[in-house]
């Protein structure tokens, strides 16, 4: 990966766990998993203002974990799962390098063990 790429996919990477970073997007994302919904609906839970809100769906929207389409008056999102696909591949490969640390951890201490129980012996 050349490094303007890792760049950009950090960048990127901020953008979404921003965004999910707010209780509120999270609700609005958990919702949207259930199916598309108008912007009203999703905002009808949250006493929040209409332009208020509107600030959220937009930090999703720049995320890259909803998309937005208007059809008359009305706004409907669609959540993306390249977005949420992107935070899943990035924590997956986080929790690989931890469990192979934990493994290795394990593995010292399981030889250590032995070692003192070993060393104990010969005295």
């Amino acid at each position: 990966m050349s490094p303007a790429s890792a760049h950009r996919q950090a960048d990127s990477l901020n953008t979404i766990f921003l965004a999910l970073a707010d209780p509120t997007r999270r609700a609005v994302i958990g919702r949207l998993g259930r199916g598309p919904a108008s912007v009203t609906e999703l905002a009808r839970p949250f006493d929040i203002g209409l332009p208020s809100f509107l600030k959220h769906i937009r930090c999703l929207e720049d995320s890259g974990m909803i998309r937005t389409t208007k059809t008359g008056r009305t706004r409907t999102c669609t959540i993306e799962s390249s977005g949420l696909a992107q935070a899943e591949h990035w924590l997956t490969e986080q929790r690989a390098i931890w469990e192979g640390r934990a493994d290795r951890l394990e593995a010292f201490v399981i030889e250590e063990q032995a070692r003192e129980v070993a060393d104990r012996g010969e005295h």
